[in-house]
């Protein structure tokens, strides 16, 4: 096995937009070796001031060579930047045997680099944000239970859905405010989407056409899938003696989303890339997140498994329609996450920024292997995360029954 190279205690946080929050001030409070890189030195200096952190950071001006510069073996790159950005990123950390952090999901691209990371006792944390991050660590946690409850092999049929999306905290008219770039938002929605829907494999190229209202709590939503659901039936360790009547992973919005959005999806439609992009900067400009805005975070991951019993031959829908032990419920359970921001710091920057922040201080305690990790990745690891998030302050509930 590779030997882990040592953590220095100096993290390098590169970038402070909008997802940057109260995970830094964490990390500051665990290591005084933080440096936060931005676009210049003042707007680094305005963030940590923001933040409240002057002179418990270090403000630098951003660029790669710059930061690939002050890189020694065993410094943790952390990268809020644009998901595009972190292959030269983690290059420069392979090349200066520094470790690597980041929220967003593992490209093609960041997986080729990973053998050479891990051959350099490096550490690769993907996946440790919002979601994806807390979604992960909800749904190894259900799927553990369940496991324990019902038995891997015991032959059952499963429903997972796992819906996610920032929304205003208090509805407009459109349904919506931009806490991140809305060429990313409108570039999810043109990207085809992957589930499992009445046991059977479906692609959609268009996942709003696919949107159907979705009870939380007693609120309604509107939810539609997001990208590829499949892998991550493996990844959840999701027993191979269970079949999946629905699987998916995806986006949740305020109730009339679909129909304030109407005009917006009919340029979806026809648009080019050029377009799309004009587009994003009318819809930037229409609906910003301002500073007396509040948003709210809505994080809902269920999971109900089912043996045949006298209700259902097989688990199927007749039961999942009819309730009851008679129909061969055995065992279901939810977690949810409803926050709402406040002046000092909007709700996805909490979410984001402070599972990823705890992944850090992992790294740097040295729990963590060389190679890639995907959040906690595993559902004893994802437990100590969530009773970590838990003692941190980030509220979330659990209900389980069966």
């Amino acid at each position: 096995m590779t030997e882990l190279v040592p953590a220095t205690g100096t993290v390098h946080w590169v970038g402070a937009g909008l997802s940057t929050g109260s995970g830094l001030a964490a990390l500051c409070e665990h290591t005084d070796g933080v440096r936060l890189w931005h676009r210049t030195v003042e707007r680094a200096a305005e963030a940590l001031d923001r933040l409240g952190l002057t002179g418990r950071a270090e403000p630098l001006a951003y660029t790669l060579d710059a930061l690939t510069g002050r890189l020694v073996p065993g410094d943790v790159v952390v990268s809020m930047l644009p998901a595009s950005e972190h292959v030269a990123l983690l290059a420069a950390c392979v090349t200066r045997r520094a470790h690597f952090a980041c929220s967003s999901y593992v490209s093609d691209a960041v997986l080729e680099q990973v053998p050479a990371a891990t051959a350099a006792g490096l550490v690769v944390l993907t996946e440790a944000g919002l979601d994806p991050g807390i979604d992960h660590l909800f749904a190894h946690s259900l799927v553990a239970r369940a496991r324990r409850a019902i038995g891997d092999d015991t032959a059952a049929t499963y429903r997972l859905t796992s819906y996610c999306g920032g929304v205003p905290a208090v509805p407009d008219d459109f349904r919506y405010r931009f806490s991140w770039a809305p060429f990313g938002v409108l570039n999810a929605l043109r990207s085809p989407a992957r589930y499992i829907e009445d046991g059977t494999e479906t692609v959609v190229g268009r996942p709003w056409e696919a949107t159907r209202e979705h009870l939380v709590d007693g609120e309604t939503f509107e939810v539609y899938p997001n990208r590829d659901s499949v892998p991550f039936i493996e990844q959840y360790e999701l027993p191979r003696a269970w079949k999946p009547r629905t699987f998916v992973r995806g986006t949740l919005r305020l109730d009339g989303w679909l129909r304030a959005w109407d005009t917006v999806f009919e340029r979806l439609r026809t648009d080019d890339d050029a377009g799309i992009a004009e587009l994003a900067q009318e819809l930037a400009a229409a609906h910003p997140t301002t500073d007396t805005d509040r948003d709210r975070v809505v994080l809902a991951v269920s999971l109900e498994v089912r043996v045949p019993g006298s209700g259902t031959g097989d688990g199927g829908e007749a039961g999942d329609q009819a309730g009851g032990a008679g129909n061969g419920t055995v065992w279901s359970g939810s977690y949810l996450l409803d926050l709402e921001g406040d002046e000092q710091e909007s709700a996805m920057a909490r979410c984001v920024s402070r599972p990823l922040a705890l992944g850090v201080r992992h790294i740097l305690d040295g729990s963590l292997s060389p190679g890639l990790s995907r959040a906690a990745g595993t559902a004893p690891r994802s437990e100590e995360w969530l009773r970590e998030l838990w003692d941190q302050g980030l509220e979330f509930t659990l209900r389980a029954a069966g």
